[in-house]
This record gives C-alpha cells, sequence and structure tokens, in this order.
C-alpha cells in the first residue's frame, strides 16, 4: 500500500509540473497576443 501511494504521489507531482508548465505557456501567449493587439490599435489610431 506504501509504494503503490508514492507511485500515485509520482504521477500526479509529474502531471501536475505539466499542466504547470502548459498554464504558464497560456498566459505567456495570451499577453503576448494582447501587447501586440494593443500596438496595433495605438499604431491605427495615431
Amino acid at each position: 500500500m506504501s509504494e503503490r501511494s508514492k507511485v500515485n504521489r509520482k504521477a500526479r507531482e509529474a502531471k501536475q509540473e505539466k499542466q504547470a508548465k502548459r498554464v504558464v505557456f497560456w498566459i505567456g501567449a495570451v499577453l503576448i497576443l494582447l501587447t501586440l493587439a494593443y500596438v496595433i490599435v495605438v499604431t491605427v489610431n495615431s
């Protein structure tokens, strides 16, 4: 039982780390897209 718990904990940690990296990637991508949209709007309006 203890070994299974350790294996499950390792798997859960790996899964959470993968999800965290994905979230960080998407937050960065959204920020870059918002920055580009802002630059385009400011350029067109000036």
